[in-house]
């Protein structure tokens, strides 16, 4: 989906709490807030790290353990404390850390040894698998691998929090007729089709449509707001993940 320079460039104050502050916090101090952001934060990008992995030829078991122990690592063993706004885009920082975190592995004990059993990200693997593409035919490397996955895990939260709004207020029919314009491909569905299915007029549906679009933009840069250092990095990032997943 094709951004204006105005819809892409989001103001200073939306930069306020970012994740980097959440990562910032979490390296300085341990409080439960800090730790269940972080953690909620692992769970929406643990399918790049997987997918990365996958695409080093680890298999889906060994892919899966290291995953868990990265973020295990990541929210338990203090990894965070050397961590300065000056890295950037968290996507880079994720991928530098995991690269770094199997450099360290090389010796690593038996998978049931490795964080102690703890399991706090749930590994939908089946889904991570299929989703994320980690065998595609083509030759994409394990870092491209990761960005698509990491595109796609943030456009599939986009949406979620779209469904939330208008189940909020109470358009959930509509949101469930209207979402074609967002994730088919342009043609799939006709505006007259949905109009008769909501009972509505077509030019009710187009503007239906073109507020929807909007306020999933809004939330898409958003989102990316919290995961680069500042507003001058968010135009470069939507950019870098809509091509990724090929938008």
């Amino acid at each position: 989906m094709a951004l204006s320079e105005d819809e892409q460039r989001p103001s200073a104050a939306r930069f306020a709490t970012t994740h980097w502050s959440v990562v910032l916090a979490a390296g300085q101090r341990a409080t439960s807030r800090s730790r269940q952001t972080l953690e909620d934060l692992c769970g929406t990008y643990w399918q790049p790290v997987y997918a990365y992995l996958r695409r080093r030829d680890y298999g889906v078991h060994e892919a899966q353990d290291l995953t868990q122990e990265f973020f295990t690592r990541l929210v338990e063993k203090n990894s965070l404390k050397n961590v300065t706004p000056e890295k950037g885009r968290f996507r880079s920082y994720l991928l530098g850390a995991v690269k770094h975190f199997l450099a360290n592995e090389r010796d690593r004990a038996r998978a049931q040894k490795r964080g102690g059993g703890h399991r706090f990200v749930p590994l939908d693997v089946a889904g991570g698998e299929s989703r994320c593409g980690v065998e595609p035919a083509d030759s994409s490397t394990p870092e491209k691998v990761f960005d698509r996955c990491w595109a796609l895990a943030l456009l599939d939260h986009v949406l979620a929090r779209l469904e939330e709004e208008f189940v909020g207020a109470g358009k959930r029919e509509t949101f469930d007729h209207l979402k074609v314009f967002l994730t088919e491909g342009k043609g799939s569905t006709s505006y007259s089709q949905v109009a008769d299915d909501l009972d509505m007029t077509e030019g009710a549906v187009k503007v239906a449509v073109h507020r929807m679009r909007r306020r999933y933009r809004e939330i898409l840069t958003e989102y990316v707001a919290e995961t680069v250092a500042g507003p001058e990095d968010a135009v470069d990032e939507i950019r870098h993940l809509l091509s990724a997943v090929g938008k």
